[in-house]
């Protein structure tokens, strides 16, 4: 998933505990010996892992040292030595503070967010700490120290038709756009893509988790990318663009090609893409944000009252828009404005007419735009809050077109990574999709504790929302050790998730 900018800092209602902050002193007792472990009639010796911030363990809008020693692909490969796995490395940054150094200038991408517990009007307030800047960390200028490829091949923001890319690990292609730094700084060269790197260890197993970019970068922008469905050609998508389902099958499949090439033999395990919806990125920031007291109710349907009549003037033959138009406040909690493009253009006719609406349950507001609402668009105007006197904008909020938008190309992703899986018996599909539906809507008890996916207080996500925690990961990491023992007759034993740390306080 793409690495966010940590431009958010007002989430209210956050509970602490020992279950949400540390790691509380919890010991799974493996139910066999150490001896009876079994890598079945699979390979664990080299392992390699290919995918985006997911699989690099980025978490709390960073890529920091602790994520990367507790990524997913990290959690399995301790537990694959105890069957026969080999070395794993990662390109561990050096610090736990999250960012990068571009070109010796840029001291400021990414930094980690922690929670700060200090109490506050909200009482929880995100503030990121400083970037990776301490002297020999390597940064996107010295890739060349390295030589070799990484068995951890997970790059923040990589879309899948990305990781073919020979010009994504060159230094000089950062200023066009056609590289990413995370790549350029442990590219084993600047001709090398993520996948040749990747198959050309000839790994025994291999994991991909790879396609969520080519849909989160558009639902993190609130929806303001392009859906490119029907166009195979990436040179003319836009960062926050929707791939081409079609364009995604073919080169997914030759990802999978790539490594089955290289070794006949390989066992592979494919990862499929979650809902938006559930998670909290998109979920935690109510669509009826607003508390009124009556008289600012009354005040703001007074200054209301010219749109609402010069909309149903001009709709009068559509009542359902008008309705949906009309923006009314009450006492208590009510409904932000946002602005819908699918609605009729009225501007036209009345500049005054924009197109808005107050949300509804169906849209999803994105978590930056908890620190918006209520703040002023103009210092200088009172009555300019947004999401009551000026409606939020295109990329706070995913209405349901959008959603759907989403959605479709998901599910298009996800049938054409489960057709990979089933064209070969060595392949084995492990559904992601229904593991974070299951944070969303019960939890997950994993034996000595339980986390679901309520924001900073549930234990699986981390504070930006997308990314999971240690905790999260090792979940992850848990339901996949389970579906490789049954489907490569494996018996390897599982981490207790209760041994890893969630979000961290400042």
């Amino acid at each position: 998933m793409m690495p966010m900018k940590n431009n958010f800092n007002k989430i209210a209602g956050v509970v602490l505990s020992c279950a949400v902050i540390s790691a509380c002193d919890n010991n799974f007792d493996n139910p066999v010996g150490d001896s009876d472990y079994s890598n079945g009639n699979a390979d664990f010796s080299k392992f390699v892992s290919i995918g985006d911030s997911l699989t690099a363990g980025f978490a709390d809008g960073a890529l920091y040292l602790k994520g990367q020693e507790n990524s997913y692909p990290a959690i399995l490969a301790q537990q694959f030595a105890k069957v026969g796995g080999g070395e794993f490395t990662q390109p561990l940054v050096s610090d736990n503070l999250g960012g990068l150094i571009i070109d010796g200038g840029d001291a400021d991408r990414d930094a980690r967010l922690v929670l700060n517990a200090t109490p506050k009007n909200p009482p929880a307030d995100l503030d990121p700490i400083g970037p990776e800047i301490i002297a020999g960390t390597p940064t996107t200028t010295l890739s060349n120290i390295y030589t070799a490829a990484f068995n951890n091949m997970g790059v923040p923001g990589a879309k899948l038709f990305h990781m073919g890319s020979d010009s994504y690990g060159d230094p000089a292609g950062l200023a066009l756009g056609t590289a990413n730094p995370y790549f350029v700084r442990f590219a084993s060269a600047t001709n090398a893509s993520m996948i040749t790197d990747s198959a050309s260890q000839i790994p025994s197993l291999f994991i991909m988790w790879a396609g969520n970019n080519d849909i989160l970068a558009y639902a993190t922008s609130g929806g303001i990318g392009i859906d490119r469905t029907g166009n195979p050609d990436p040179t003319t998508y836009g960062s926050d663009d929707i791939t081409d389902p079609t364009y995604f099958a073919g080169v997914y499949t030759q990802m999978v090609g790539a490594f089955t090439t290289a070794n006949a033999d390989v066992k592979g395990v494919l990862l499929n893409l979650p809902d938006v919806s559930t998670i909290p990125h998109f979920t935690t920031v109510p669509y009826n944000a607003v508390p009124l007291d009556q008289v600012t109710a009354d005040a703001l349907n007074a200054a209301y009252a010219a749109y609402n009549a010069g909309v149903a003037q001009l709709l009068v033959g559509n009542p359902a828009e008008v309705t949906k138009r009309t923006i009314t406040f009450a006492a208590g909690k009510n409904a932000v404005v946002i602005l819908d493009e699918d609605l009729t253009d009225l501007t036209g006719t009345n500049a005054a007419l924009t197109n808005m609406r107050q949300a509804t349950a169906a849209d999803l507001l994105v978590l930056p735009a908890s620190s918006k609402i209520g703040t002023l668009a103009d210092t200088s105007n009172p009555n300019s809050a947004w999401g009551v006197g000026v409606p939020l904008e295109d990329g706070d909020v995913l209405i349901p077109s959008e959603i759907d938008t989403i959605d479709t190309a998901r599910l298009a992703f996800n049938a054409s990574i489960k057709a990979a899986a089933d064209a070969n018996d060595n392949l084995l599909f492990v559904d992601a999709a229904a593991i974070v539906a299951e944070l969303s809507t019960t939890g997950i008890d994993y034996g000595t504790g339980f986390i679901d996916a309520e924001y900073a207080s549930g234990g699986a996500f981390s504070l930006d929302g997308i990314h999971p925690t240690a905790r999260g990961y090792a979940v992850i990491a848990n339901r996949i050790i389970a579906d490789i023992n049954i489907a490569f007759n494996a018996n390897i034993p599982v981490v207790n998730p209760g041994d890893y740390t969630t979000i961290f306080v400042k």
